[in-house]
């Protein structure tokens, strides 16, 4: 199909104004499909914290009017006339970047995300032609196709949207570092939207899964419906002690400021610590990696080759995370609660039914 023009502000979304955070309707223009583009109608859009850190101003360098929204799922609906890998029809999903430069050595490896010119974020970044990109609070989103990914058809899209930041976040390390080796052991740090799914990745790839978490209300949860073979508190000095030595890696996705040594001393010699959340600070002991060959790392979202395997691996081996499905006119209380931490363990928003 060739490319077309959008009606003026023909798309609605919901919208901050002001670092108040506050979302209400908005009425705003897409651009044109082009020739190597892929316009989606968006069925349903996860609920990160990043919506939070944007729409407030967290790091003073917000856009308003600003639509949050980078786990995205959706039909495609039109493409342009040089796309071949989707067509109308089709289930696909856009993450956490729409664009990058596509020449540097990690584009060209298919890890945009790490584009050395910077790749362009889903909302709130600056496009290739100047305009502030919009995200998936909205009816609709055109993406170079480069950046869409397949999503089976057999996988539901409400459950496909978290995969898009929460799952490839934990997915693209463990992968990297080589975290898929069976009978070896894991362990999770924080059991939020991310943790959930560095539990359950780890479960498929044949780990041993500890979860560890300040909150021992977690515990039942993450034993029985998670299916992590343990659990401790990561406050209790003689729990922690138990298991030095212990685990080949470890996969920290906690935001909140906490003490790496201990964490650390949980590795065994030449084990694997891969950072995903973003406390202010990492301070250790060089003893802690020194004395024990021990390798810490920090990883982001991932890039289009690894998306798109994720994706399949999920529908081959029927992992779903668990969701939250809430409406757009609930997007203010679940931010509300995703700061005090009140979800399990994702929100998603049903784009197609309640934003009309």
């Amino acid at each position: 199909m060739s490319g077309s023009s959008s009606t003026e502000g023909d798309c609605l979304g919901w919208a901050a104004r002001d670092p108040s955070g506050l979302l209400s309707p908005y009425n705003f223009a897409r651009r044109r499909v082009g020739a190597d583009d892929v316009s989606l109608s968006i069925t349903h859009c996860g609920v990160c914290y990043a919506d939070v850190v944007w729409t407030r101003n967290l790091h003073a360098d917000s856009k308003y009017p600003l639509v949050p929204g980078h786990e995205i799922v959706g039909v495609v609906k039109e493409v342009g006339s040089n796309v071949a890998g989707f067509k109308p029809g089709d289930h696909v999903g856009v993450g956490t970047y729409v664009n990058s430069c596509r020449d540097c050595e990690y584009c060209r490896n298919g890890e945009e995300v790490y584009c050395l010119k910077g790749s362009v974020l889903t909302f709130n970044g600056i496009d290739h032609d100047g305009t502030v990109t919009k995200g998936g609070y909205s009816t609709y989103i055109v993406v170079h196709h480069r950046y869409c990914f397949r999503i089976p058809k057999d996988y539901p899209l409400a459950l496909a949207a978290p995969l898009l930041c929460a799952g490839i976040t934990v997915y693209s390390p463990m992968m990297r570092h080589k975290m898929n080796q069976p009978g070896k052991s894991l362990g999770v740090i924080g059991l939020g939207g991310l943790g959930h799914m560095a539990v359950k990745f780890g479960k498929a790839f044949g780990l041993k899964v500890t979860v560890f978490s300040t909150s021992v209300s977690k515990k039942e949860e993450a034993l029985s419906v998670l299916g992590a073979d343990d659990f401790v508190v990561s406050s209790d000095e003689e729990q922690m002690k138990a298991l030095t030595n212990s685990l080949d890696f470890i996969v920290d996705t906690a935001s909140g400021d906490h003490p790496f040594d201990p964490c650390m001393s949980l590795l065994k010699t030449a084990g694997v610590f891969v950072l995903v959340g973003f406390p202010s600070e990492v301070k250790l002991s060089p003893a802690s990696l020194i004395l024990g060959m021990r390798t810490i790392s920090g990883s982001v979202t991932g890039g289009t080759r690894v998306a798109q395997e994720m994706l399949d691996f999920c529908a081959a081996h029927k992992i779903y995370p668990k969701i939250e499905l809430v409406p757009i006119q609930y997007a203010n209380e679940a931010l509300e609660r995703l700061i005090r931490r009140d979800v399990k363990y994702r929100f998603v928003i049903d784009i197609e039914n309640s934003l009309k």
